[in-house]
């Protein structure tokens, strides 16, 4: 397959496409999707998946209702968790840049079996994502128009009225991105970068001006002014940057797509984290300087979308929140791209239900049409839940999360028995595409390793554990309040019956390459 030449870097030589393609046989696949992603639109797509303004905006009120103005501190904790996930995943995209990252990684770390849950579990977590993120969209667009609010007359998305309204929107929105994700990947590669440009320089606009209409010093962050004890405030107040800083590994769910991808996907991965946690923690602190006040109880319901329309006035606040709006599309197509990736790469091994179909690739766009179809609707299933309750919102956004920090943690767990083994730094000489030593952590990648366990295992039961004034605050839905145990139990148990019944059939595991097998490079 001839790849096709980059628009946002120069042409690679002719040799590196056939460098990459050599690459992914020496893994057993042939090339099927287009690669055509250069540098900036593989930094692209992991930071449009975190989409800083789409999720800031979307869980700010959250946040500070429960944290106070103190939540603002859990950002950089968090961020810095994240960052040594994403440097272990760095190190994993060197080795293995490979469509479904989380599933192959996994499988390659450990056994088929275990890759194969922290797959399911990524798959239904991403899918859970993109439900999440297009139910944002009731967050900014009835605070552009009171037009766009169609349901009722209160906008919050914890309202009867905002839940319908909110779910309507996204439907919508996932309709859009469905088809989007069914064209050229070429054309989904540029509306990703062009949203990603539109959202850095509208993020930076905003905490420009949030940091210039400042209403009182940053000694406010000092004071909690949550819900609930201080401890037990600022680790629900940690929810807001646990779902803003995920999906940074979305550089590595492209790496099929993306030219030089031993070389390219390591640092792109880490630099969208590093500039989507700088500009989300500076929003944060932007929108707790600027709010006109902390304690008249707006903030904790509207969020930033307020601040903006307060501070700015009308006209200057809603063409940022136009700006918003463009990031959340952008978000949810990315996401979608990345959850489809994924069933991709498992059907391409034949582990689902309907592989066969999941696994087709269109020659002509270079798109696997049946996963966006999957993912699409999946996730719009979902969103409509938030018809049942306001409730469904909130626990939509934590379970996505949860499911993420589990899948993420069934990488890097496996990744540190090799660690603690010495097997995991004999392949620290393999040359990356342009002949130069792969990413590696080298000495510190055992404690890096280690701390990125305990934080992400940590969160994951920070974020599931069944708060009732978090997932049931009105009272009466326990199934609300147990939403994301249940929901992980169900898609774990649905897995094992799937593998259960797949075994008695006779069907084999897929051979994968050995985890210490790197093919080389041609050059």
């Amino acid at each position: 397959m001839t790849a096709t030449a980059p628009t946002d870097v120069r042409p690679d030589p002719p040799e590196a496409g056939q460098s990459d393609s050599a690459a992914l046989a020496g893994f057993g696949y042939r090339q099927e999707l287009h690669r055509s992603m250069g540098r900036y639109a593989s930094f692209a797509a992991g930071f449009s998946f975190i989409s800083v303004l789409t999720t800031v905006f979307q869980f700010f009120a959250f946040g500070f209702s429960f944290g106070g103005a103190a939540f603002f501190w859990t950002w950089p904790a968090v961020l810095v968790g994240q960052l040594l996930v994403a440097a272990c995943f760095a190190e994993l995209a060197a080795r293995y840049p490979l469509s479904g990252a989380i599933y192959q990684w996994s499988t390659r770390l450990s056994t088929p079996s275990f890759g194969w849950f922290a797959g399911w579990i990524m798959v239904i977590g991403q899918v859970v994502v993109v439900a999440a993120a297009a139910l944002a969209l009731q967050v900014v667009l009835p605070a552009i128009w009171s037009g766009f609010q169609l349901f009722g007359g209160d906008p919050s998305p914890l309202t009867p009225s905002g839940a319908t309204n909110a779910a309507l929107l996204a439907v919508v929105l996932l309709a859009l991105t469905t088809a989007v994700n069914l064209l050229d990947n070429r054309v989904m590669s540029a509306v990703n970068r062009v949203g990603v440009t539109a959202e850095i320089i509208g993020a930076v606009l905003i905490v420009v001006l949030l940091l210039t209409h400042t209403e009182r010093g940053a000694g406010v962050t000092l004071h909690t002014g949550g819900q609930g004890g201080a401890i037990g405030a600022l680790l629900v107040g940690s929810f807001t940057a646990a779902y803003v800083l995920i999906g940074f590994d979305s550089a590595g769910e492209l790496s099929e797509e993306t030219r030089s991808p031993r070389r390219t996907a390591p640092r792109t991965i880490l630099l969208a984290l590093i500039s989507a946690g700088v500009l989300g923690g500076l929003l944060v602190l932007g929108g707790i300087l600027a709010a006109p006040s902390l304690t008249d109880g707006r903030l904790a319901t509207q969020g930033l979308s307020y601040v903006l329309t307060s501070s700015l006035g009308d006209g200057v606040g809603k063409a940022l929140l136009i700006d918003v709006v463009i990031a959340i599309a952008v978000a949810t197509l990315a996401i979608q791209t990345a959850g489809s990736r994924m069933l991709f790469s498992m059907a391409r091994d034949g582990v689902l239900p309907f592989s066969s179909r999941l696994a087709k690739v269109s020659r002509r766009t270079g798109m696997p049409a049946g996963p966006a179809l999957v993912v699409g609707a999946a996730a719009a299933a979902l969103g409509l839940l938030n018809l049942a309750s306001p409730e469904a919102f909130l626990a939509i956004g934590t379970t996505c999360i949860a499911m993420l920090y589990l899948a993420y943690a069934m990488v890097t767990g496996p990744m540190l028995i090799r660690r603690m083994r010495g097997e995991w730094d004999q392949d620290t000489d393999q040359p990356d595409e342009t002949g130069r030593p792969l990413f590696s952590l080298g000495r510190w990648g055992l404690p890096i390793n280690v701390v990125a366990l305990v934080y992400g295992l940590f969160m994951t039961v920070n974020l599931a554990w069944p708060r009732a004034a978090v997932y049931d605050p009105s009272g009466g839905h326990w199934y609300f309040q147990w939403f994301t145990v249940l929901f992980l139990l169900v898609t774990v148990v649905l897995g094992g019956l799937w593998r259960v019944a797949r075994a008695q059939r006779g069907h084999s595991t897929p051979k994968l390459a050995p985890a210490e097998t790197l093919p080389e490079p041609t050059r």
